[in-house]
Formats: C-alpha cells, sequence, structure tokens
C-alpha cells in the first residue's frame, strides 16, 4: 500500500460565540473523511483551531471586563467541548493567538512585500475621536437622511429601509462612545491580488484537475473573468489600532486584518503539533516539493479566501498550495434557516444537555452529505425516522437477534464462517464504499451499507434462528447461522467506523477484537473465537426528545427594550462581515474597517426587522407591480462598495437594469440563473453608474445577513406576486 501524508484542516470557529449544529455539519464531516484515511493506514493529520483575533473579541472582552486573552482562553476550552462531545477527533485544536500563527504571518507578509506585492496607500473613514477608533457602519448611528427617523444605523435605516452611506446620515454619532465622528485619513496596507502575477496564477491554480468542485471552479472562473480582464483588485489586510490581533512588522499601530491571520492558523497548529510530536516534518506539509497532500473543509461563504487570496499569498510567499479544497452548503432545520424564536437555532452544549446520542447525528449528516456545496436540511421527523430505521432496526436489530444464541448455547465461541453469499456480498462492497468515502459521498456510502444490512436481515429472518433454537439436531446449523450474522455485523460496523466511533468501539469490546482497520475486510474473526456477552448498544431515540431540544432551545418573542449604545447585534454583525465583505474588501475600496452587511446605496428593499410601518389599505398596495424575475446576469459594479448591476427578465421583450446594494451578502456568480422578486413600476433612478429600473426585494434584521427573497419552485418570470 501506497502510505499517503495528508494535512487535513477545518476552517477556524470565530472565538466569539458557541458551535452550533451548523457549524457541525463541516466538522462531522471533516472527522469522518479523517477516520476513513486513517482507517486506510495512511499518515493524516487533522488540524485545526480558535480564529481569536479582531474587534468584536477586542469589545466582548472590554465588556465583560476580562482582557481578550481571558476571553479566548475560555472560548477555547468551551470549542473543545463541544467538539469533543461530537467525537470530533482533531490531532491538535489550537489558537491563532499564539506565537507560531505569529511567525507565518510576518514571514509570508516579508515575502510577498519582498515579491513587491504589498502596497501602502491612504484612505478615509469615520473615527471615533474619544473611542480613539475607526467606525464600521453598523458603529455610527443617526437620523435617517430619508424619512428623519432617529438613532438608524450608518448603512440603512429600519423604519423607511432607505439605503446610504455613513455620510449621508444627519448628526451621527459613534454608537461606541456617543461622540461625533470625524471624518480621517490612514494608511491602509494592500495585497496586490491585481498584480498580474497574481492573477496568471489563480487563473491556472483554480482550473487544475480536482482542486475545486466543479460548481466552486465556475464561480471562480466568472470571478477572475476571462484572459486579459483582470477583474481581481487588491485585498485591504491591515487594521488600525486598538485592535486585537497581530502587529504588522515595521509598522506600528497597524495590525493584520483577522482574515489575513486565520487561514495561516492552520500551519500555526500544525507547528505545535511537530513540535511534539517525534517524526512530524512540518515542512514536509507546508512547502513544496514534497507528495503530501493539504485538504481544506469550508463553508461555500469563505471559498473567495481559500481559493482566492489564501493560494495566492502562499504561492507567492514560497509556500505550498492546497491540493484540494472541499467546500459544503449550508444547514436548514425543517427547510428554513436557524431560527431562535422557533427554536432550531440549537447549539451544540444545548444538543448534549438533552442526553441526545451524537452519533444519531453523525449518521444522519452522513447520510445526506454527498460530497456537493447543495445545503443539507435537518428534517426533524426525519431525523427520529431514519435513526430508528437504519441504525437501531437494521444495523443493532443483527446482534442482538444472533449474540445470545452464541453465549448460552456455544459458550460464546464463533463457528467457521463459510462462503455465504451474504457474507461475500458484504466483503465484496468494501471497494465501492471505500471510493464513496474518499469522495466525500457518504450519503451513498451509507445507503450501500443500509442496502447489505437489508440482505443481512433477510438472511436471518429466513434462517429463523429462534425457531432453530427450539428445535433438536440444529444445533451446528444454529451455530454457523448466528456465527456468519455475526460476521456480516462485524463488517457493518468496518464500514460505519468512521461515522460512528464510539458504537463502533464498543462493538470491538463485545467482539473481543482489536481496532478495526479498512485490511480486515477479508479477514474474518476464526473458528473458535470467543466474544464477550452482548449488552445492548443503541437505544431509540423518542421523538419527545426531539420536541424537548426544541423547546429547550425556543426563544421567547415578548418584545424587549431597545438596546442602548453599543447594540448587542453589532458585535455578531460585525464578524459577520468579516465573512460576507470579502468582495469589497478584495476590491481595495475604502470601507469602514470592520464593515457591516448593510444594504448599501443601490435599489433593493430592506425588511428590517424594525417597527411596522403605518397601516394601508389594499388600494395602496395594489400600486405596487411586483414581478417574480429571473437574474440573467449580475456584476460588481466598478468603483460602488455596496452595488451590483442586475438584468432582470420579467418576460418583457428586454430584460431590465437593476443597481442593488447586496454586495455585501452575496457573490455575483451565485446569483444568476436564481429567481426573485421584484418592484417592476418603481420609477427608473438614474444614479451615478447608469439607469437603475426596478428594485429586488431583500431581507435584514438585527442579526447578521442580508436575504434576497426567493419565490416558491415552479414561479416563472414575469408572473405577478399578490
Amino acid at each position: 500500500m501506497n502510505r499517503r501524508k495528508i494535512l487535513v484542516t477545518s476552517a477556524l470557529p470565530y472565538a466569539n460565540g458557541a458551535i452550533h449544529l451548523g457549524h457541525l455539519v463541516e466538522y462531522i464531516q471533516t472527522d469522518i473523511w479523517v477516520r476513513f484515511q486513517k482507517m486506510q493506514g495512511h499518515d493524516c493529520q487533522y488540524v485545526c483551531a480558535d480564529d481569536t483575533h479582531g474587534t468584536p473579541i477586542m469589545l466582548r472582552a472590554e465588556k465583560e471586563g476580562i482582557t481578550p486573552e481571558e476571553l479566548i482562553n475560555r472560548v477555547h476550552g468551551e470549542h473543545s467541548r463541544d467538539f469533543a462531545g461530537f467525537l470530533v477527533n482533531f490531532d491538535n485544536y489550537y489558537t491563532t493567538h499564539s506565537d507560531e500563527n505569529r511567525w507565518f504571518c510576518e514571514d509570508i507578509y516579508t515575502q510577498l512585500k519582498a515579491a513587491g506585492l504589498i502596497e501602502v496607500r491612504s484612505i478615509e473613514q469615520y473615527y471615533d475621536p474619544v473611542k480613539e477608533m475607526f467606525l464600521p457602519d453598523r458603529f455610527i448611528k443617526g437620523e435617517c437622511p430619508k424619512c428623519g427617523a432617529k438613532d438608524q444605523y450608518g448603512d440603512n435605516c429600519e423604519s423607511c429601509g432607505a439605503a446610504y452611506t455613513p455620510s449621508d446620515l444627519k448628526d451621527p454619532y459613534s454608537a461606541v462612545s456617543g461622540a461625533k465622528p470625524v471624518m480621517r485619513a490612514s494608511e491602509h496596507h494592500f495585497f496586490r491580488l491585481s498584480d498580474a502575477r497574481c492573477q496568471a496564477f489563480l487563473r491556472e491554480f483554480t482550473r487544475r484537475e480536482g482542486v475545486l468542485q466543479p460548481e466552486a471552479a465556475n464561480k471562480m472562473q466568472e470571478w477572475l473573468g476571462a484572459e486579459g480582464e483582470d477583474k481581481l483588485s487588491d485585498w485591504d489586510i491591515s487594521r488600525d489600532s486598538p485592535y486585537f490581533g497581530f502587529q504588522i512588522p515595521g509598522a506600528p499601530g497597524k495590525f493584520f486584518y483577522v482574515w489575513l491571520d486565520a487561514p495561516i492558523g492552520y500551519f500555526g497548529s500544525l507547528r505545535n503539533l511537530a513540535a511534539r510530536t517525534p517524526g512530524l516534518d512540518e515542512n514536509t506539509y507546508t512547502r513544496p516539493g514534497s507528495d503530501a497532500e493539504m485538504y481544506h473543509f469550508i463553508g461555500k461563504d469563505i471559498l473567495y479566501f481559500h481559493a482566492l487570496f489564501w493560494p495566492a499569498m502562499l504561492e507567492h510567499a514560497g509556500y505550498r498550495v492546497p491540493t484540494k479544497i472541499f467546500a459544503h452548503g449550508f444547514l436548514t432545520v425543517d427547510g428554513a434557516k436557524m431560527s431562535k424564536s422557533r427554536g432550531t437555532f440549537i447549539t451544540a452544549e444545548s444538543y448534549l444537555k438533552q442526553n441526545l446520542n451524537p452519533e444519531w447525528l453523525r449518521y444522519y449528516y452522513a447520510a445526506k452529505l454527498n460530497g456537493s456545496m447543495e445545503d443539507l436540511d435537518l428534517n426533524l421527523t426525519d431525523f427520529v425516522a431514519r435513526v430508528n430505521s437504519d441504525l437501531v432496526g437494521k444495523y443493532i436489530n443483527i446482534a442482538s437477534r444472533c449474540a445470545g444464541f452464541v453465549s448460552k448455547r456455544f459458550e460464546g465461541k464463533l463457528a467457521a464462517v463459510g462462503t455465504n453469499e451474504v457474507v461475500m456480498a458484504l466483503r465484496g462492497a468494501a471497494t465501492l464504499i471505500q471510493e464513496c468515502f474518499e469522495q466525500r459521498d457518504f450519503a451513498r456510502a451509507l445507503r450501500e451499507v443500509m442496502l447489505l444490512a437489508d440482505q443481512a436481515n433477510g438472511y436471518i429472518a429466513n434462517a429463523a434462528p429462534w425457531v432453530m433454537a427450539k428445535q433438536e439436531g440444529r444445533e451446528a446449523e444454529l451455530h454457523a447461522v448466528c456465527t456468519e450474522a455475526l460476521e456480516m455485523f462485524r463488517l457493518l460496523t468496518l464500514y460505519l467506523k468512521p461515522v460512528l466511533p464510539k458504537l463502533a468501539a464498543e462493538v470491538e469490546t463485545f467482539l473481543a477484537v482489536p481496532p478495526l482497520s479498512w485490511s480486515d475486510v477479508a479477514t474474518p474473526l476464526p473458528e473458535g473465537h470467543r466474544i464477550n456477552d452482548y449488552k445492548h448498544l443503541m437505544t431509540r431515540l423518542d421523538p419527545k426528545q426531539v420536541e424537548a431540544l426544541v423547546e429547550a432551545n425556543r426563544e421567547s418573542l415578548a418584545p424587549t427594550a431597545p438596546a442602548v449604545v453599543p447594540p448587542k447585534a453589532a458585535e455578531s454583525q460585525q464578524r459577520h462581515a468579516e465573512h460576507q465583505q470579502h468582495v469589497a474588501q478584495a476590491a481595495g475600496e475604502p470601507p469602514s474597517p470592520r464593515p457591516s452587511p448593510g444594504m448599501g446605496e443601490g435599489a433593493s428593499c430592506g425588511l428590517s426587522g424594525g417597527p411596522l410601518s403605518p397601516e394601508i389599505g389594499i388600494d395602496d398596495f395594489s400600486k405596487l407591480d411586483l414581478r417574480i424575475a429571473r437574474i440573467v446576469n449580475a456584476e460588481h459594479v466598478e468603483g460602488a462598495a455596496k452595488l451590483l448591476k442586475l438584468t432582470l427578465d420579467i418576460g418583457e421583450e428586454k430584460p431590465r437594469q437593476v443597481f442593488a446594494g447586496i454586495k455585501s451578502a452575496y457573490d455575483p456568480a451565485t446569483l444568476v440563473g436564481r429567481l426573485t422578486v421584484m418592484v417592476a413600476n418603481l420609477a427608473p433612478r438614474k444614479m451615478k453608474f447608469g439607469m437603475s429600473e426596478g428594485m429586488v426585494l431583500a431581507a435584514s434584521g438585527e442579526g447578521p445577513g442580508l436575504f434576497i427573497l426567493s419565490p416558491d419552485e415552479g414561479a416563472q418570470p414575469g408572473m405577478r406576486v399578490k
């Protein structure tokens, strides 16, 4: 066997919140893949870390009256506990606030600077003279320039839904200190992603066979553009003091932007692991020239950082680039976004405190993961049914029906395993199941396993050992049937082990065998092997347990008093902006140091979640002509911080052009082909960048995120919304 050297990472969770079931989609699937590789006998290192830097960490620590270091140390313990609870077995779970990570950040920056790929330029932003910090849009409040509502955020009005820039606000003030902000220039450091060397490399890298999933590769090519288009712009990689992070060498008061040092944290965690692991050489995995492989598991929302910024940095700083980048979709619960009011925003800690088996969720996620970027839905009714049907009704049932006969009738000793056709089918499926795990198509792997479990149960039902046990002279036949059934159970356990590691360990104890590896497929337990007494291995999932879990996570919908500055939501929105605003940052535009996902200055309508507007009659509503629109094209607008230009088909002879302030939340490539809803009879508006011929509808609220509306399946462009 060719023993591979593999470095595997998951995206770093931010040290400003709890691990929830949405996070676990990524870490469970990564853990399954790593466990599978280790069962193959490969040298596989799985490293991760808490992402610990940035303004939200600094502000939360200040609010709690502790240091940022104390905060991140506490959260690290909470995250480690939750991951361990769901059997996510990192080889090293570290922190980005480490000497190892600082060294790699400074080295990569120095190498990029020496290559002429770092540029310093001045930008202007609002500044809080009392707090002495630059302010993101959501930390600036004032009077809405459209309707005059007081205490509105710097990017959009929650009263009338108008979108604007912070400079448009009347009587602006800092949401941190209450002081009047001033416009101030600051020097920022940019990674020259627009350099011809970066663009040429990224075109080649993103086209390499297998580096990206097909849908991800297509998106990258659309974003990169055709040869000679040079669509990539420079990336702002610095932030001003005060800031919790690493100071840029030779630049007092300037800090590395958290999204620069976060992925570098993979290498920092690896170095920490290598320092205490004999024979593990970090250079094997971090430098080009070796046969080692490096794989990143990430959410599709951070694909840009990992497929563009990260490899470009590595390539031009003398490091190796990723072998493959595996992006996955988001989690919905019962077909909708996780919701605190519905009780479906469930933390890992809450799930475990309700005494639900973590392997139930591991199995359910695996049964839905197919290696694509599709979203995954946790249907709670299906969750109960699948766990009980597959794991208890099919898999565990095999051992529970046969083990007792071996213990009571044959002193726990097995007979010889013959050439039973079901056993042979199980053994022969190893290659296919192996390929499915390798390709991360866990759903197909488990479908194959459960089809085999059906065959095993059919064999037992036909043989009816409980009938044999009552008939004289059939002891040898009973012994053979039960032995072969337990061999089937052993093989099924081997195939399920990456998904159900704790249960597999309990089966190994029951069968009195060493830890199962993939090479054990062809070697049955020998005649005379003694097993231990069978103890029940898994209980059924009671629907009432799921109901209790939902109820425990349900948040009251009772209105709360409005928050005094700074609003609690602003902290999480700031961090959310680190993920959502990467396009604007890459474009080298001068938003606030920590922009928020506001509506922008374009023609889009936000449902802010604020107080309801004055009541209207049906005649007023009927004046709006709302139409289903297909987005036939979406593209960036040069010089616009928040706008995307959309081309919309609403069934007319000529498509409409609409400028929408959704750049912070959407990659244009992901919008093409989607259906949305637009106001079709809005008077055209002449804007700086061209004529906008309508308005798309989007929703936002106090929590992070901006979401365009999507009609149900079957709707067609031009249909009227009534």
